[in-house]
């Protein structure tokens, strides 16, 4: 039995794609099926190394998007992409054949169009997951030949069939679904009873809440102790700031900044935060798995369409408050930590409505039905 993904690009994609991968092979042991065979297709595989660990094969194609800012250097883009989408088409519908899958599972994006494409030449099943509250274009073209269609948010299914959606969240790897608490003050190095905010920037980090922090940073750490995930590329520079506006700080070794948190330091992290600061993307449904109160900050919606509205469902949830970026200052920033850290009933109603809004078999879920239509389409062939 053959599954391919596709998707990625971001960990908000290519992430839940593992923990689904995770459940397929834990269901094919349960069920003992045999040569259980997984596959990833995508311009770039994102985490080689997590790909590995979990015996997915990396399967190359191209793939192009399009850009809807103005200008000229759009334009020309734009075109480039469009020999870039070709050429991903032709690839993919040879590779398709070639491993011929029983299910297609499509996580949305640009990057999976070539592979769900070829999909649908070639009359292999298709499953997709749509991660935000406004699907895609991709997803929303793919949902009118897809066999069955997840959604992440109850908000996203008015855009699909009714008899093809369900409503099951967003997967979760299970390996960072459970904060850690004992021993997370050692390892992180941090002192005890100081409360302690985690900043989240997804993957990448975010350029305008490391900004945020370090303006306010020398005011931050007289209070808490502060986590910050800034994102690989910006690492070097927010260190050297941080370093800077600290010099004179009697509370310097506060501020902890990371590149890159991995599974184990992540949980250590939530398993002592009492807020989390975070973009609206697919780390909405982390936070929710720790049932930690979350302060969530959407990219601007001239940016992303979808995170202001991911942003506020979470909010209307009771799980977290939202800052909208162009509201989004120091003094506010310092002022919305300091209303939570200090008023222990709202974390606390906070933590149990992120509990309630976690659905954590939703990788389960979405396994045992690419689980169901590969078997169909085995016996078909």
């Amino acid at each position: 039995m053959r599954i391919l993904f596709t998707g990625g690009g971001t960990g908000g994609h290519f992430y839940p794609i593992i923990s689904i991968a995770e459940e397929l092979s834990a269901l094919a042991k349960e069920k003992k099926l045999l040569e259980l065979e997984l596959f990833f297709m995508s311009p770039t595989p994102y985490d080689a190394g997590v790909l590995y660990e979990h015996g997915i094969i990396y399967k190359k194609n191209s793939a192009g998007k399009i850009r809807r800012a103005p200008g000229i250097l759009s334009l020309f883009e734009n075109f480039i992409d469009i020999f870039k989408t070709g050429w991903g088409i032709l690839s993919s519908i040879r590779q398709v054949y070639a491993i011929y899958p029983d299910v297609i599972f499509g996580k949305g994006g640009y990057t999976s169009f070539p592979a769900l494409l070829a999909g649908k030449l070639l009359r292999i099943p298709v499953v997709i997951h749509e991660s935000d509250t406004v699907p895609g274009r991709v997803n929303l073209w793919a949902a009118k030949f897809a066999s069955k269609i997840a959604v992440s948010y109850r908000e996203a299914a008015k855009y699909f069939p009714p008899n093809k959606v369900a409503y099951t969240g967003n997967p979760v790897r299970r390996d960072i679904a459970t904060p850690k608490t004992e021993g997370a003050r050692e390892f992180l190095k941090i002192e005890e009873g100081v409360p302690v905010i985690l900043i989240l920037g997804g993957s990448q980090g975010a350029r305008k809440i490391n900004d945020t922090v370090l303006e306010e940073l020398d005011k931050l750490v007289e209070k808490y102790v502060i986590i910050h995930q800034v994102g690989k590329n910006n690492f070097e520079e927010v260190k050297a700031t941080s370093e800077a506006v600290l010099f004179n700080s009697s509370h310097k070794d506060r501020y902890k900044p990371f590149d890159y948190l991995n599974n184990l330091a992540i949980r250590m992290a939530a398993g002592v935060a009492s807020v989390v600061v975070s973009r609206a993307g697919s780390t909405i449904f982390e936070i929710a798995s720790w049932a930690v109160p979350s302060i969530i900050i959407p990219i601007n919606e001239r940016v992303s369409r979808d995170q202001r509205s991911n942003a506020f469902a979470y909010a209307r949830a009771g799980a977290c408050s939202v800052i909208e970026e162009d509201n989004l200052t120091p003094a506010i920033l310092a002022s919305e930590i300091e209303r939570l850290v200090t008023n222990e009933d709202l974390r606390k109603k906070m933590g149990e409505a992120a509990k309630t809004f976690f659905k954590p078999d939703a990788a389960r879920l979405v396994a045992e039905e690419i689980l169901k239509i590969a078997l169909a389409h085995e016996i078909e062939k």
